[in-house]
């Protein structure tokens, strides 16, 4: 029997081919007992069923076949076509059924929509922010975003890359993960190991207020602290002015919103929750064997691991190589 959908709890790091790296590592994550919001991913076979049951599939390889990869515009044209094929597609009802009800098991108003590639974070390549995510979803938008998880697979800039690392003519597929939303008040990025000292004792937490999409995407400048492992002792801070943040609109979506001015230099985490951030961070590092690049975010005294994925760009790649 073919599963689509899967809950996190029901998925371990060795599910890559199905749930891809971002669902794989956030199951096997939830499964031991680390922070995660709760969720489940719509799997890679129900990509692939969708294309089957569509006849998209021949129509898309066709499309890849005929586009020229050094051509800005074809790349553009090939992408929108098949931005539209997608989009306008019917998914089937076997796949349609399992993702409402596992939304309805979730119990929450608002998801996250993730896109998890089969082929994610590799040695020789990293799709991370190459496909899309949509924050804030609604039971009513979400067989849509959806949609347009499987069709980011597909825009000008995943083309281009797939193109330039040889991955054309590979077989990739699209996992997408739906985890329940957290409307955070502080959140932002952290790299188990500083990706510019490559020192492996040194981590980097990166924090703004609101969602960490706003941090993510370069939009903001986040405060920066510097944190030496082997003692857990701050090294270095560098706070930022924060004027607006990106927060979670409770009737769907996301918006920006002033800080007001007296909080807008203020630190965006206390010393004590850089700290035990940092312990977090160190214990997910210790569970997976390797550096790690962490999405997270804090709603009250909680903190909540929203991704996980190997830096891809230190010269030793495991923790074994750095020591």
């Amino acid at each position: 029997m073919i599963f689509f959908v899967r809950k996190f709890s029901e998925i371990t790091a060795q599910d890559i081919a199905s749930a891809g790296g971002k669902g794989a590592n956030l199951g096997e994550m939830f499964r031991h007992d680390i922070p995660v919001p709760d969720g489940f991913v719509v799997l890679a076979s129900g990509f692939r069923e969708f294309l089957r049951n569509t006849g998209l599939g021949h129509r898309l390889a066709s499309l890849l076949e005929e586009v020229n990869g050094d051509d800005v515009d074809a790349l553009n044209n090939c992408s929108q076509e098949m931005t539209r094929l997608i989009l306008e597609g019917n998914i089937p009802d076997e796949i349609r059924r399992p993702v409402y009800d596992y939304f309805d098991w979730l119990a929450t108003p608002l998801i996250a929509v993730r896109s998890s590639a089969t082929a994610e974070d590799g040695a020789d390549s990293a799709w991370a922010g190459q496909l899309d995510t949509y924050l804030g979803t609604t039971r009513d938008k979400l067989i849509l975003n959806m949609k347009k998880c499987w069709a980011s697979l597909f825009t000008p800039r995943a083309l281009a890359y797939r193109f330039q690392k040889k991955l054309i003519e590979s077989e990739i597929a699209v996992a997408v993960v739906v985890q329940k939303m957290v409307a955070s008040e502080v959140a932002g990025v952290a790299f188990s190991v500083h990706p510019v000292t490559q020192d492996p004792d040194q981590m980097i937490i990166e924090a703004g207020f609101g969602l960490g999409e706003a941090v993510v995407s370069g939009t903001i400048t986040p405060d920066s602290y510097i944190v030496r492992k082997s003692d857990l002792a701050l090294l270095e801070t560098y706070p930022s002015e924060q004027e607006k943040g990106f927060f979670l609109n409770e009737k769907g979506g996301s918006d920006w919103r002033d800080i007001p001015p007296g909080q807008t230099g203020k630190a965006k985490l206390s010393h004590d929750e850089i700290i035990g951030l940092a312990g977090l961070i160190i214990r997910i590092e210790s569970f997976f064997g390797f550096p790690c690049d962490i999405e997270w975010a804090r709603k009250g005294k909680n903190w909540y691991i929203l991704q996980c994925r190997p830096i891809t760009t230190l010269k030793h790649k495991r923790l074994t190589d750095s020591t």
